[in-house]
């Protein structure tokens, strides 16, 4: 556990600082948002190297060998589930609230013309901005793995390639993966603190929103902990963080209300929007006690 401790300690003191600095200089709309935010998934990473280098452990302990042969159908999971699961969670949403549906994107092409302006950019017209939000769409299908790899390898290799393995080393895989989901989530405190995913001025802001985002993490990890363990390898589990990345807002655009309660949906983070990511994580974590039944099964054996 001192290697788990030491890239925890790391891990919150590089990340917590950096969203310090981007509370001071504006907060998720200053200047230094997005770059801070980027910079931030890149710290889990970063602290496996400081932490191998300071323990001076091999780098083979590491889930992050590819391990691609015989473990395709884990790769498809983790390549397209993400996206499945996001449209389901916002078709149930739509259902349950006919009127907050909106398929002419009316109010996702304001929302967008305020962010254009709020970037001093030109305003293009609105079957432009439809036409970028379709295509955006089905980019968020087919690449946000992809285009998002680098960023989000930087969470996965810390959670899944090195702290998820660590946990396993003294823990059953159920127990590992419900306590590398309450850390992940409450590694994103500060983010939503300062409004990221459920917004501000919210009763009980932030701690609902803290709790909420540890549920999505425990339920979400769930999912990327047990591709994780079926392949070891964190980059399944990479490519269904980018898919979820890059999708996530998709039910958004949809909306005919400027502002929906985000604990509710219909992106991922509400209660509806995530009902599947609940469903399907629940599912995830029945396997893993599954696969913990067998280890000792076939350890009474020996």
């Amino acid at each position: 556990m001192k290697k788990v401790n030491i890239f925890l300690l790391i891990t919150f003191f590089l990340t917590w600082s950096i969203t310090f600095i981007i509370f001071k200089s504006g907060g998720l709309t200053g200047p230094f948002a997005s770059i801070g935010l980027i910079l931030c998934m890149m710290m889990p990473a970063l602290s496996v190297l400081i932490t191998t280098l300071i323990t001076k452990s091999s780098f083979k302990e590491i889930w992050i060998k590819p391990n691609f042969k015989k473990n395709i159908k884990y790769y498809f999971i983790g390549y397209f589930s993400p996206v499945i699961l996001i449209i389901l969670g916002s078709a149930l949403y739509f259902i349950i609230f006919p009127s907050h549906l909106d398929l002419s994107m009316n109010n996702g092409v304001e929302n967008l013309k305020l962010q254009l302006q709020s970037l001093g950019q030109a305003l293009p017209s609105d079957l432009e901005l439809k036409s970028a939000m379709i295509i955006q769409l089905f980019v968020g299908i087919f690449l946000s793995p992809i285009l998002n790899f680098i960023p989000c390898l930087g969470e996965e290799l810390g959670w899944r390639g090195y702290l998820l393995p660590k946990l396993i080393e003294n823990n059953s895989y159920f127990k590992s993966s419900l306590i590398a989901g309450v850390i992940w989530g409450i590694w994103h405190a500060p983010m939503i603190a300062m409004g990221h995913n459920y917004g501000v001025g919210y009763i009980g802001a932030p701690f609902i929103g803290i709790f909420a985002m540890v549920v999505f993490c425990i339920m979400t990890g769930a999912i990327f902990n047990y591709i994780t363990i079926k392949t070891k390898s964190c980059i399944p589990a990479t490519f269904a963080h980018g898919s979820l990345n890059g999708f996530a807002s998709a039910g958004v655009i949809f909306l005919s209300i400027p502002n929906p309660n985000m604990f509710i949906g219909p992106a991922p983070v509400g209660i509806i929007g995530g009902f599947f990511f609940i469903v399907v994580g629940a599912i995830c974590l029945l396997k893993t006690k599954k696969l913990d039944e067998e280890n000792i099964e076939t350890k009474t054996k020996a």
